[in-house]
């Protein structure tokens, strides 16, 4: 039978045209288990079965040649399998590593991992940990409390008075352009020696404290060096917890004042642009401070608020929206004469990092127009507290208004919504420079237990969109020893360099009372701290003894991960928490989203479910059992879990008594045996507190062979289960090279190099000189290649990675290699592990040879082809109809292995629709593939060029000539806040728009966090072997596609494409960028077609990811903390703020200006009801 030559523009005869019934071959015509929503349209392609197939390839009068037959190509994939098997057969050495362990049963017991034991053995080491931190905060709060009791208050204190480490003088005074440092202060600054201290990753000085001062707060002021002198007595407490616990790390002491005072002292990481560092700030700080919060923020946008005064606001309301944590809750409104909100968030929204990412990017996009209609706002944020139909805080309710002021009351509007029980504070706020009655923005919040502050110029923004955490902390502070309870914050990153910390929080109370039978103090004085980083309580997790897939994970009450693999953030920012949800660090499925909602409801469990997990390389899906068991965390909002796949119930324990032995088996650890018995890699493991790690793996050998020579593996400084593993495995290996490998020829069967992997950290390689090119990591618990082998059955292969931007391979012979490799499974007494993973490096080139003959009608490569004419016709096959028939090899990612077609070969390892697009859609369409789609909330992304601002900032307000002419506008207060801004913008780089990341981050970071949407493809459900056609316009292409037993590998054989016509689509496996750095956002650029994942037509990737607007419509499930302080019936809520708006004269505008312009530091603005309520 032939098939009739093809052109352009031609068409098939009719039965390829004509929609036939499912029978059972090939996937059904309707969708596929599994597939995603949105997918292309399906009738690109239409299945065949193989009788009906006929007809079409029986075209008379056409080529000699025909497309291979179905059972043909069959015959060929049974070759191809056939071939495989009997290389890893020979060469993997799969049965023979089962004897060898099995000859060597005496050297190792077989013990179990009994999950319930373990997870609460280990949730009962972390308590533990975290109890002796809780002592410690207690013994720090009690005697803050009474040190500030006892303290006398001193009005004419001096600066010279007090002696401190001030941690930002050293990087001051080295710096001589710097002007912060003032002359008659530096006799009160402590010059300290520090030392190397690897535990705090700094130099430290353990003999004091050191003190942070906010760049914004005048170090000499009255209040601030009360505040140094009471808080110089915690230092003995904080000398007195070390002693008692060597293991402590920072502990440290937030003041409202802004003051920190931390130990051990040490130099303060100042960036290189202005230090914003304010503790008040920090998220241990805003979680220990109040309880949670529900805010509705409404910001007037009438007509009289415009220019600077907008700018202001816009600015402040992000400031506000820095002061809360993800245990709050809160939505953005614009109002005039109706209120609406400022984002696509229609009701109180968790105040997590990406929500209040959307809503800083929405207050941007605020206009002024219209009149003032305080009642609108009011009663929209009102509506917002009482709808309790969403999730939210229920504790704190606060209303936040920014406004240039107004003279209407709305007394209405409160005795209908919170009159007379108060339960909704109201802060006020009066922005800008003007001379409007204020006295009604006071009389609001006044009358509903809130604060009214001023904001006249972008230098109190900072301070008073933080100050109403005062207020919030007043019933904590009546609450007395109830509130006194430890709190333990989310992961965030450390200031001071430690990574990834979590801290225990306490607050402090002013204990002080101003006369006998006055009332109780209702300050709260700070926060007290102490930080525990997350790799101190990794220790306490075990690491190899639940094999390369088995892990601890750890969450709190909002579903964030504290410890989990995949906890790996690329970039943090100091301002923000770390927040990963276990659902995002892993890939969702409704089993995990019970197990996430049980352990967040601090129930224990245990489930064995089926779920997808995505390879360490992050190219692969495999489909795996896993078993789960979970415990609270008992005193914490943790909870522990535990994930070990079946096979890793049990494991390995060597047990090495023989000295004689140990000194055998290291041998085959020197160098010098390695060209006989193969390269040995370990795995860089902690085997010893004295060996000194290295990157480089021949000096970490080098490194643990001198260290052998010193002690022995039973030392007591050295693990000793790691070494006698170690050690037990690189004999086994050596065995394995003994019975297998040294007697075998390899260029026979065209490999590079066989090897060994196993779970005590050896990989072996054979022969020496294979491990030139070896490139897997050399921890096989870190390796792609071993964690998939145990996860699946059968030869795994791994072609050499390649990015589609990225050149070609440079194809020289014996560099290039495919991996193929296998776990192996031993049966113990009933006891079933895989201990070991084994495999070959396949030459690429001479394998592709062989993939052609292999696939065709001979039987090997010198055998003569049949000649085929008129009167007699013949299949193709893959060698010698290399020009019109493409054969291929897939792997289960969609990546390409092997091809018949030579100029493809340097394309192996890269995704296929990059190299043959129309036939991968193919696949895909007819179920070969399924899609994942998930997103890394944890990429890093580099920084977006800075657009084209012309010669003023933008968004600020530039004068005209005729205001620089006319002196009423020079006395204005639009001149003197215009005159601010611009000096702070001189100082702070625009306040503005500077990045947080740029101004507290490290200065070497050089990308920002943002949101990648990964796309990757695995197997789907069909397994049987058919034909089908590409139906494309005019243009046809034939094609089969079987999966090959015991593989990852999909065969392909497929008519070569002759038409453009045919290439529409393409699908692509990488990762597309979703989160633009830089708010507020350009209109998003036209996308590329190459960035468009598993798309038909190019599309832009959601400005956030999944849809943030849509997400918060079905939130996650989550618990607030147990405790809430948002009322005491004893609480005094006469001071409520006080101030009053003045126009500046011409005389203080001048003094002021310059004291600036000189130098001078400048004092911060009074504010009676900050400092007044300070006076201690």
């Amino acid at each position: 039978m032939a098939v009739p030559a093809r052109t352009c523009g031609a068409s098939r005869p009719g039965p390829a045209r004509t929609a036939f019934p499912w029978h059972g071959r090939g996937p059904r015509p309707g969708p596929g288990a599994g597939r995603p929503v949105a997918r292309p349209p399906r009738p690109l392609s239409l299945l065949l079965p193989p009788l009906l197939l006929l007809p079409l390839l029986a075209a008379p009068g056409a080529s000699a040649y025909s497309f291979p037959q179905q059972h043909t190509m069959q015959h060929w994939a049974r070759r191809l399998e056939q071939e495989i098997d009997g290389v890893m057969r020979i060469f993997g050495g799969v049965q023979q590593l089962r004897e060898v362990y099995k000859d060597n049963r005496n050297l190792f017991e077989v013990q179990e991992n009994e999950p319930q034991k373990l997870v609460e053995k280990v949730a009962g080491d972390i308590e533990s940990l975290l109890d002796r931190k809780v002592q410690a905060l207690k013994r720090l709060a009690d005697a803050a409390e009474n040190f500030q009791k006892a303290h006398r208050w001193q009005d004419n204190i001096k600066e010279e008075d007090i002696i401190y480490y001030d941690a930002k003088a050293d990087a001051e005074l080295d710096d001589p352009e710097s002007e912060d440092v003032e002359k008659g202060s530096k006799a009160s600054i402590l010059r300290l020696d520090f030392i190397e201290d690897s535990n705090f990753k700094n130099k430290v000085n353990y003999s004091y404290t050191a003190v942070q001062i906010p760049t914004d707060i005048y170090k000499g002021s009255t209040v601030i060096l009360n505040e140094l002198n009471w808080t110089e007595a915690l230092e003995n407490v904080f000398i007195e917890n070390r002693r008692q616990d060597p293991t402590l790390l920072w502990q440290v002491f937030g003041s409202a004042t802004g003051v920190t005072r931390y130990y051990p002292a040490t130099p303060w990481r100042a960036p290189k642009k202005i230090d914003l560092y304010d503790v008040r700030r920090r998220p241990w700080y805003i979680q220990g401070a109040s309880s949670p919060k529900d805010m509705v923020i409404i910001v007037d946008v009438s007509g009289s608020v415009s220019g600077l005064t907008l700018k202001l606001m816009k600015t402040s309301v992000c400031e506000m929206l820095d002061t809360l944590s993800d245990d709050d809750y809160v939505n953005v409104a614009s109002f005039n004469e109706k209120a609406q909100p400022v984002s696509c968030f229609t009701h109180l929204v968790q105040a997590n990092v990406r929500n209040k990412k959307v809503f800083k990017e929405a207050v941007q996009g605020m206009v002024a127009k219209g009149t003032t209609g305080y009642k609108a706002g009011f009663e929209y944020a009102f509506d917002q507290l009482q709808n309790s139909n969403i999730t939210r805080a229920n504790c704190n309710k606060m209303i936040m208004m920014f406004t240039d002021g107004g003279e209407d009351r709305v007394q209405d509007v409160f005795e209908k919504y919170n009159w007379p029980n108060r339960t909704v504070r109201v802060f006020t706020f009066s922005v800008g420079q003007h001379n409007y009655d204020v006295t009604p923005l006071q009389w609001m919040a006044c009358a509903n237990k809130g604060y009214y502050f001023e904001i006249p110029s972008i230098g109190a923004i900072r301070i008073n969109t933080q100050e109403y955490l005062d207020v919030l902390g007043r019933p904590m502070v009546l609450a007395g020893k109830e509130a006194k309870q430890v709190q333990w914050t989310n992961v965030y990153e450390d200031a001071l360099g430690l990574g990834l910390v979590v801290t225990g929080t306490l607050p402090v109370f002013n204990l002080t009372q101003d006369g006998p039978g006055e009332k109780k103090n209702q300050l709260i004085l700070g926060v007290m701290g102490i930080d525990v980083a997350l790799n101190d309580i990794k220790r306490l997790t075990p690491n190899y003894t639940l094999g390369a897939n088995g892990y601890v994970f750890a969450i709190d009450l909002n579903g964030y991960v504290l410890l989990h693999p995949n906890l790996k953030p690329q970039t943090t920012n100091f301002r923000e928490p770390v927040t990963l949800d276990f659902l995002d660090a892993e890939l969702e499925d409704e089993n995990k989203e019970e197990i996430r909602r049980s352990m967040i409801d601090g129930n224990k469990g245990h489930k064995q479910i089926r779920t997808l997990v995505k390879s360490l390389d992050e190219r692969y899906i495999d489909e795996v059992m896993r078993n789960y068991t979970w415990v609270p965390i008992r005193s914490t909002n943790y909870s522990l879990g535990l994930v070990l796949p079946p096979y890793s119930t049990f494991y390995l324990q060597a047990n090495l008594s023989d000295q004689i032995l140990q000194v055998k088996y290291f041998e085959f650890l020197l160098p010098s045996s390695f060209e006989s018995e193969g390269h040995v890699f370990i795995a860089p493991r902690e085997y010893c507190k004295d060996l000194n790690a290295s990157d480089n793996n021949t000096e970490f050998l080098k490194n643990f062979i001198e260290l052998m020579e010193k002690v022995t593996p039973d030392s007591k400084q050295c693990n000793n289960f790691l070494l006698h593993n170690l050690i037990l495995d690189t004999g086994i290996t050596q065995q394995l090279v003994e019975r297998v490998w040294r007697d075998q020829d390899l260029n026979t069967y065209s490999l590079l190099a066989v090897f060994a992997a196993t779970d005590g950290g050896i990989t072996r390689v054979f022969p020496n000189k294979a491990a030139e090119d070896w490139t897997e990591n050399p921890e096989p618990f870190n390796a792609s290649f071993y964690r998939r082998s145990l996860d699946n059955h059968g030869y795994v292969f791994k072609p050499p990675h390649q990015d589609a931007l990225l050149r070609p391979l440079e194809l020289e012979n014996d560099t290039v290699g495919i991996l193929v490799s296998t776990a192996v499974e031993l049966s113990l007494g009933g006891r079933t592990l895989r201990p070991a993973v084994v495999g070959v490096k396949l030459d690429l080139e001479a394998w592709a040879e062989k993939f052609k003959v292999l696939a065709s009608n001979r039987t090997h490569q010198d055998q003569p082809q049949k000649q085929c004419g008129p009167s007699s016709h013949c299949e193709m096959d893959c060698d010698v109809n290399n020009e019109d028939l493409l054969c291929v090899l897939i792997d289960d990612g969609g990546f390409l292995v092997l091809s018949n077609q030579n100029h493809q070969w340097d394309q192996v390892g890269r995704f296929f629709s990059e190299v043959d697009a129309n036939l991968m859609l193919a696949l895909y369409n007819n179920s070969f593939y399924t899609r994942k789609e998930s997103y890394d909330y944890q990429a890093a992304c580099a920084p977006q060029p800075p657009g084209n601002l012309g010669a003023a900032p933008r968004g600020i307000f530039v004068p005209t000539i005729a205001d620089f002419l006319n002196l009423a506008w020079w006395t204005s207060a639009a001149a003197w806040s215009l005159f601010q801004q611009l000096l702070y913008g001189l100082i702070y780089h625009s306040w503005f728009q500077a990045e947080p990341a740029e101004a507290e981050g490290n200065p070497e970071v050089r990308e920002s966090s943002c949101v990648m949407k990964q796309t990757q493809y695995y197997f789907g459900s069909v397994n049987a072997s058919y034909n089908a056609i590409i139906d494309c316009g005019n243009c046809s292409r034939l094609f089969h596609a079987q999966r090959l037993t015991n593989t990852n590998l999909l065969f392909v054989v497929a008519e070569k494409p002759l038409c453009s016509q045919c290439e529409a689509g393409r699908l692509l496996q990488k990762e597309t960028h979703c989160i633009l750095p830089a708010p507020p956002p350009a209109p998003p650029p036209a996308p590329r077609p190459l960035l468009a994942a598993a798309s038909l037509t190019p599309h832009p990737c959601p400005a956030d990811g999944p849809e943030q607007c849509e997400l918060v419509q079905r939130p996650r499930y989550r618990r607030g903390p147990h405790i809430c302080f948002d009322y005491n019936a004893t609480e005094d809520t006469s001071d409520c703020g006080r101030g009053a708006s003045f126009p500046p004269s011409l005389g203080v505008l001048v003094s002021l200006q310059l004291l600036l312009l000189l130098g001078l530091p400048p004092r911060p603005q009074p504010q009676v009801h900050a400092h007044a309520s300070r006076r201690l």
